[in-house]
């Protein structure tokens, strides 16, 4: 096998970056993808870069951590952030894409690249000769999964959730009112308010609702950010009002509601709407009944329903150097939230990370470590050094921290 060739293991965010930052300084890359010859339980397409969850990146406002993290990536020229700004659609201060066109731009630059070759093909474990990047995200396959773990006595996983995805020609939008909270000229969201007799049937029947069962679920491995919206509602009365169904910020004729389940554009066209926050676990016909009590959803379609799955993930602090190679298997790097990041732009991050310090080894150099001023640094720092680690995303309080 030639030693110069580099072999990506997985063409999401973290692996489509890599894949094109290695390619684009002029090094052969093979990008090894199972789909569509082998599942995921979350992925829909075979395309490359899919948005598995939310179609949201979180907000651009360089006041906010995730803001500051995409401008670092802008400046240092990431190709997926780029190709996800030029599909971006209406989203308030958040960074929300068209996933359809999106996946399928990534899709058509990686395959027709002269220098990358991609083979549909699962990998079950990596050998010792070539230069190796594993990018198989949270949803990694079973068999090389358990190459890892048994490879380097390693591995950890939390429980995630995806939200439904409804038919927006199937609201009544005599009940909707549109509006971004707190812009008061704001398109970006139609908002189904509901009066306080509403909200606590409707929570009610959310926390009694089935749902589906997990194997080995355990409540203290659901992530804080992406709790199913029945876990949130059973935390207390007024949990959800207080997350997902503030109604702070949104008014419609000048009266605030008692609590509003906001929904925002999937695609260019609008005729596919995310229910912002709702990530569940509730059985597929539960779904139905219990989202038809919200305003405006009496006869919504569900056109893709939540799901549950676990996450896994390695501690690098313990598996890799700074540079996310392993410690044992030097030809082998890691990228993306397999590393125990949480986020698609922190994902596309460590894929650049790491993208771009194997073309400097390939070239004679030796990796750069981004400093830790920087909120890609502090996340890569945190990753890195923090034994026992649970799933992080950019945030100022990591960046602080290196200060």
């Amino acid at each position: 096998m030639n030693e110069k060739i580099v072999h990506v293991v997985g063409g999401g965010l973290a692996g489509s970056e890599a894949v094109y930052q290695i390619a684009q300084a002029g090094w052969d890359v093979i990008l090894h993808e199972m789909r569509p010859f082998a599942k995921t339980d979350v992925h829909e397409t075979d395309k490359f870069a899919e948005l598995v969850c939310s179609n949201s990146m979180k907000s651009v406002d360089l006041k906010n951590a995730s803001g500051l993290l995409k401008k670092e990536l802008v400046d240092l020229d990431s190709f997926v952030l780029k190709i996800a700004m030029k599909h971006a659609i209406g989203g308030g201060k958040a960074l929300v894409v068209d996933r359809e066109s999106f996946s399928e731009e990534i899709t058509s630059i990686i395959e027709s690249h002269p220098k990358i070759c991609v083979k549909r093909e699962e990998i079950m474990e990596i050998p010792p000769n070539g230069i190796w990047i594993i990018a198989t995200g949270p949803v990694t396959s079973e068999k090389l999964y358990n190459w890892i773990t048994n490879k380097f006595k390693n591995g950890a996983h939390f429980f995630d959730a995806v939200a439904p995805i409804i038919d927006a020609d199937s609201l009544d939008m005599s009940k909707i009112f549109i509006g971004n909270r707190y812009d008061r000229d704001g398109k970006d969201y139609l908002n189904c308010p509901m009066n306080k007799d509403e909200y606590l049937n409707f929570r009610e029947n959310l926390i009694n609702a089935d749902v589906v069962p997990i194997e080995k679920f355990d409540r203290k491995f659901l992530f804080s950010r992406c709790q199913p919206i029945e876990e949130i509602a059973r935390s207390g009365v007024d949990a959800m009002r207080y997350g997902p169904l503030r109604p702070v910020g949104l008014e419609s004729d000048g009266k605030r509601a008692y609590a509003v389940v906001q929904l925002r554009r999937d695609n260019y066209a609008g005729t596919l709407l995310n229910i912002v926050g709702f990530q569940t676990r509730l059985k597929w016909p539960e779904q139905e009944r219990v989202f038809r009590m919200i305003p405006g959803l009496e006869n919504v379609k569900i056109v893709r329903y939540g799901v549950m799955h676990a996450n896994v993930y390695i501690e690098p602090y313990k598996v890799t150097d700074e540079f996310f190679r392993s410690k044992s298997m030097k030809n082998l790097f890691f990228a993306g939230q397999i590393t125990g990041v949480e986020g698609y732009v922190e994902s596309i991050a460590i894929g650049l990370y790491v993208g771009r310090n194997v073309v400097r080894i390939l070239n004679g150099f030796e990796p750069e470590r981004f400093s830790n001023d920087t909120m890609i640094g502090a996340l890569i720092d945190y990753v890195t050094k923090t034994d026992n680690l649970q799933p992080m995303y950019a945030n100022f309080g990591i960046l602080k921290r290196n200060l």
